[in-house]
């Protein structure tokens, strides 16, 4: 009877007897229960401490030059009207009131909103809703810079076999066709 030859023996020599060492053998991602974050989820504890420390959600940078749009709507400004001329921030003139946004801490003005006072307003944007209502009523926005929007390019229609015959002719049609 041939026996089978013993687990230990088979390992003596190697620096890792028990396997006991990681690095060498039982490294692969089913030994770690997944690659990654994986087993983090809702219902598996397992590896959550080792993540909490970690931020969540999207990584990555912000560019410094991108410009912070801090908007308000033209409700807000009507609401607020009287409170801003007697804290100096707008103006009140025999025309209507002279507001200028950047003062008040917004750089866009939105059309949410009714205006029934005539205003005279300075921002960098606005939506074209808001300036067709302060227009309506006697109003006028001044606009100091706009945002372009890039055009996406038409995509290239995919090419064409051009070596094969049309799937109306048969091919001996086309083979006809060819020869002439």
């Amino acid at each position: 009877m041939r026996f089978k030859k013993k687990k230990n023996s088979k390992k003596r020599g190697s620096k890792f007897c028990g396997y006991g060492r990681g690095a060498a053998h039982h490294k692969g991602a089913g030994n770690r229960g997944g690659r990654g974050r994986a087993g983090t989820g809702k219902r598996a504890d397992q590896k959550k401490p080792s993540y909490w420390h970690l931020p969540v959600g999207r990584r990555g940078f912000t560019s410094k030059t991108r410009m912070k749009i801090i908007a308000i709507n033209l409700r807000d400004i009507q609401k607020n009207l009287n409170a801003w001329v007697v804290e100096g921030l707008v103006l009140k003139g025999t025309n209507g009131y002279a507001v200028e946004l950047e003062k008040l801490g917004y750089n866009k003005l939105l059309g949410n909103g009714i205006v029934s006072d005539k205003l005279m307003i300075i921002t960098d944007f606005a939506s074209k809703n808001a300036v067709e209502k302060v227009k309506e009523a006697g109003g006028e926005v001044k606009v100091l810079k706009s945002i372009v929007k890039k055009e996406k390019k038409p995509e290239d229609k995919k090419k064409t076999d051009k070596g094969k015959p049309d799937k109306g002719k048969s091919g001996e049609d086309s083979r006809a066709e060819s020869e002439d």
